[in-house]
């Protein structure tokens, strides 16, 4: 019989950790919810144990981790890395021989029992090579149940309610499997978008592409991600690998956005010498010039990239020089040193963004908010997603931003039923487009979630499809909804998309939109716009948005700038338990506890019963001075 943290008669304790290297941690965050559902202790290492990993080639440092694996008793040690193949197999035989020396290993006598890791399937299959059943691995895509069993948790107790779905979800995976057996999708063929003069020339732009192209059978625009690298390449062959794929895409006509996947080092040392610095994944981008090979090999396709981690208004204005950027993206709260993505700390991060908008804003181009995901990434609640959101969106408006993109990243975390995102999308949506006016326009972009696709790629064909058909019911009536989308490869939980993946998915993507209106039209699927629970669910998220809203413009002083901005998020009013950067600062931001209930995220006390809005509000507020003396601190060192 088992029970608490005794199992057999054996202690058990699973502890979790990443390189802060790999910005992946939902996975993780995740995994250790479920286990705790399931009742067993677990933690998580801390950010500095995360910085140890990432030097895992010098003794000194993995010293750190080992000592962090006795001291907290772990003896089930989980590990993810989704970044370099070879990277990930050399820091887990660095650690398991630092594991065998201190006599740690279950054989040797020791506390640890199983040593697990999730990555990329052919990270894993490298893995399971190297290590010969020593490690289980986990390539995504595992069922709930799936995966806590391989973790050794026993049927008896895994809580019903954690692998139940919804009905919804598996009619999306019917549809998108007829698509996919039928190979109708591969017939498609793309529209001529070049009907107006200005046609991918350098003064072209997204608005000027959805409004000459708003049609009968509107077909959205297509974005797509794109990446590659190699670290046994050197950075220009990466650099001019790329400007290929970028060529080889503009002329198939199936893509319109490219969107320029960089590496870290390009956000966050863009032309300086990076030396023996890590590249991480991406492309090594390092000069102006370089921007500008890719915007003329992409012609005439529209351009955008990530926003830089340093310096940031400059290198917006480099985009705008270099690749007539068709909009800029920034993360606010997000990108610095409160997630290891750059080198600024949250005040100077979002003073730097606001300076970025105005910049932004005399050119006239749109912005996009990439914040909502962020915040899910780190465990934040549905009602979070959505205030987030219209914070970000009420800010570029108050900044004199004309055009608004609204990211909805679906699927997110993986377990979300669909009619949670659905009430969750809708109720953002309304919201946010109830700042629209003359001088402000809102244009939505959903995308499937980062971690939704199984790595079988028959499968996750046809989870694109369905994911695809959950993005037509967000707004079901307006077939000139969503004017973009963010297509995400089929290949993402597998392998990098090269430009044959990322056109097959836009093909599947196009094809399975249209198929699902006609049947929406012929009422051979159900009529999600009249669904009831969806209904119900996000009249509730609207109106608890609505409150947290009124609450933070009532009680924050100036709460559109960046000390306003600071003191939000300082003061716990955006919920974020998984934070794992800078957590003595933004303490109150995560001292919350939040939990998946019924395929959605709400805040829960320590007995997992679901706090009001009301209540987060009364304890975010109290929390103002200390957010207030936070922000001085701050200002004190600028």
């Amino acid at each position: 019989m088992e029970g608490g943290l005794i199992v057999m008669g054996k202690y058990i304790k699973y502890g979790f950790i990443k390189p802060a290297l790999d910005a992946h941690t939902l996975g993780i965050n995740t995994a250790a919810e479920l286990l705790r559902d399931c009742g067993y202790d677990v933690t998580i290492a801390k950010e500095s144990i995360a910085q140890a990993m990432n030097d895992y080639r010098h003794e000194v440092r993995r010293k750190i981790v080992i000592d962090w694996i006795i001291l907290d008793k772990i003896t089930r040690l989980g590990i993810s890395y989704r970044l370099d193949k070879d990277d990930a197999v050399n820091m887990l035989g660095f650690l398991i021989e630092e594991l065998k020396k201190a006599n740690l290993l279950q054989f040797q006598g020791g506390q640890i029992e199983n040593i697990f890791f999730a990555g990329l399937p052919k990270t894993c299959e490298a893995v399971e090579k190297e290590f010969k059943g020593l490690v289980k691995t986990f390539i995504g895509g595992e069922t709930i149940r799936e995966s806590l069993i391989k973790m050794g948790v026993s049927e008896e107790r895994i809580p019903s309610d954690i692998s139940e779905g919804s009905k919804y979800d598996e009619s999306l995976l019917e549809f998108g499997k007829k698509i996919i057996d039928s190979q109708e999708y591969l017939k498609y063929k793309p529209s001529d978008r070049s009907g107006y003069l200005e046609f991918g020339t350098d003064k072209d732009n997204v608005t000027k592409r959805i409004d000459s192209n708003i049609r009968e059978n509107f077909e959205p625009l297509m974005r797509a991600h794109v990446g590659p690298y190699s670290s046994k390449m050197t950075r220009m062959e990466s650099v001019n690998e790329f400007v290929n794929w970028a060529r080889t895409l503009a002329q198939s006509n199936y893509l319109d956005i490219l969107s320029i996947g960089s590496s870290q080092l390009t956000q966050s040392n863009f032309g300086e010498d990076w030396g023996d610095k890590t590249n991480g994944g991406g492309v090594p981008i390092n000069s102006p010039k370089e921007y500008r090979m890719i915007w003329e090999a992409s012609r005439p396709l529209l351009v955008r990239t990530y926003a830089g981690t340093k310096n940031i208004p400059y290198l917006a204005e480099v985009y705008e020089k270099t690749l007539n950027i068709c909009w800029h993206a920034l993360s606010l709260w997000w990108f610095n040193k409160l997630d290891g993505r750059g080198p600024y700390d949250v005040y100077t991060n979002l003073s730097q963004h606001i300076e970025t908008i105005k910049y932004i804003a005399k050119t006239n181009k749109p912005l996009e908010a990439n914040v909502s995901h962020h915040f899910a990434f780190r465990g934040a609640d549905d009602i979070t997603y959505i205030v987030s959101a219209y914070l970000a969106a009420k800010l570029a408006k108050t900044l004199g931003i004309k055009t608004f993109i609204l990211q909805n990243m679906l699927n997110t975390p993986r377990s979300t039923w669909g009619i949670q995102d659905l009430a969750k999308s809708r109720a953002m949506l309304k919201l946010v487009k109830s700042l629209e006016d003359s001088n402000f326009r809102i244009l939505l972009q959903p995308r499937a979630g980062l971690d939704y696709f199984k790595p079988d790629l028959y499968e996750a064909r046809i989870q694109l499809a369905a994911v695809t058909g959950l993005m037509d019911d967000i707004d079901p009536y307006n077939e000139m909804s969503p004017p973009i989308i963010h297509v995400v490869s089929y290949s993402e939980a597998s392998h990098l998309a090269t430009p044959e993946i990322i056109i097959e998915s836009i093909k599947i993507t196009q094809h399975s939109l249209q198929k699902y209106r006609e049947l929406r039209r012929q009422g051979k699927i159900e009529d999600m716009g009249k669904n009831s629970d969806v209904y119900e669910r996000s009249i509730e998220l609207y109106e608890s948005a609505k409150k947290m809203i009124a609450a933070i413009e009532s009680r924050v002083n100036n709460p559109y700038s960046a000390e306003g901005f600071y003191k939000i998020f300082a003061a716990g009013f955006l919920p974020v338990p998984y934070l794992w950067g800078e957590v003595e600062e933004f303490k109150h931001a995560r001292n919350w506890r939040t939990k998946p209930i019924r395929g959605s995220i709400k805040i829960v006390d320590e007995n997992n019963k679901v706090i009001k809005t009301e209540k987060v509000i009364e304890i975010a507020t109290g929390n103002l001075k200390d957010a207030e003396y936070n922000l001085k601190q701050r200002q004190k060192i600028q």
